[in-house]
């Protein structure tokens, strides 16, 4: 493996082969970097984003719609599963239930927030940035929040 390789894998003292991939997980399944997270929920976003211009302008072609109509909130599909299975990697105990309420709710507030800042812009992408900023939002306080709290309550 070259140093490049070795350098991008190396968390928390130890390599493995585990880690080789992205995203890096521990052996329970669980992401073990904040910076793979946000990547791997950015990413889903953006093809969330590309999926519903692809298919608002088909729409919209076919005058079934206009342009810009769709519901930015869809390009959530993909973070939501993250998140979901990232849920699912942290079994058992009322902490990860409390994270996720926690994450959901601010995200979800901080989103509506700013999708009515933008409301002009339309559906499409006063929606786009709400989830965004949901995502970003979840992805903090999830990370963040079910270590603290597992922390605290051994």
């Amino acid at each position: 493996m070259g140093w490049i390789a070795y350098s991008l894998t190396y968390a928390h003292g130890v390599m493995t082969e585990a880690q080789s991939s992205f995203p890096r997980r521990d052996a329970d399944g669980r992401i073990i970097a904040i910076t793979d997270l946000l990547g791997l929920a950015l990413a889903g976003l953006v093809i969330g984003v590309l999926a519903l211009v692809v298919f608002d302008g088909v729409f919209s072609l076919l005058d079934l719609g206009d342009f810009g109509e769709a519901s930015g909130w869809l390009a959530m599909i993909l973070p939501v599963w993250i998140f979901v299975e990232e849920f699912r990697a942290w079994a058992g105990g009322p902490a990860r239930i409390a994270a996720a309420l926690v994450g959901a709710a601010i995200g979800v507030t901080l989103g509506l927030l700013a999708a009515g800042l933008i409301s002009g812009a339309g559906p499409l992408w006063s929606g786009v940035a709400a989830a965004a900023v949901f995502a970003l939002a979840y992805a903090l306080i999830w990370f963040y929040g079910i270590r603290w709290l597992v922390h605290r309550t051994g």
